[in-house]
């Protein structure tokens, strides 16, 4: 059996470009949902679509779920941080592991997810968020595409590891 040291790297380019170039798609779905959702709504107006759904348009200076976002500017220049040491990461990861197709779907939506907000970081300051659930007076916290694809990949990870635990030992 190979191991990613033994595989040449002319047969990890073609992978590689099929995973950056799915992050690349998402990258321009997020960017392009954002400013679509910044011409057409004024920031806090709410357009329901579903009695537990509304398109809507916010901002957000922290984290996930708002963390950090009570800063006085300095958590955006450490997210943007995080986020660049995660797509760094993340690309050595699909290098390493090309031929891996679930991990490296997941390694592509979770950097699909960090670009898409880093870009938002870097350039406002914060991230654009448009999408609120909510029941009654319970709202879960506004998000967007990158943060859908940053899920979604985190899943794809938990399922990718549970397979490999389910695997025979060699």
């Amino acid at each position: 059996m190979s191991t990613p040291e033994d595989t040449p790297a002319a047969t990890r380019i073609l992978p590689l470009r099929l995973w950056l170039g799915l992050a690349v798609i998402i990258i321009v779905l997020d960017q392009a949902s954002k400013a679509w959702f910044i011409g057409h709504l004024a920031y806090g107006e709410r357009r329901p679509i579903l009695p537990f759904f509304d398109l809507t348009l916010l901002t957000n200076t922290g984290a996930a779920f708002s963390f950090l976002a009570g800063g006085d500017g300095w958590q955006r220049w450490l997210l943007a941080g995080v986020a660049v040491l995660s797509i760094l990461l993340i690309i050595f990861l699909l290098v390493r592991h090309a031929g891996e197709r679930r991990f490296c779907a997941a390694l592509a939506l979770i950097l699909a997810g960090a670009a898409g907000n880093l870009i938002d970081r870097v350039r406002d300051g914060e991230v654009i968020d448009f999408l609120l659930f909510y029941w009654n007076n319970w709202h879960f916290p506004a998000f967007n595409v990158a943060d859908i694809a940053i899920t979604c990949g985190a899943l794809l990870l938990i399922l990718d590891e549970i397979g490999r635990l389910r695997r025979p030992s060699p």
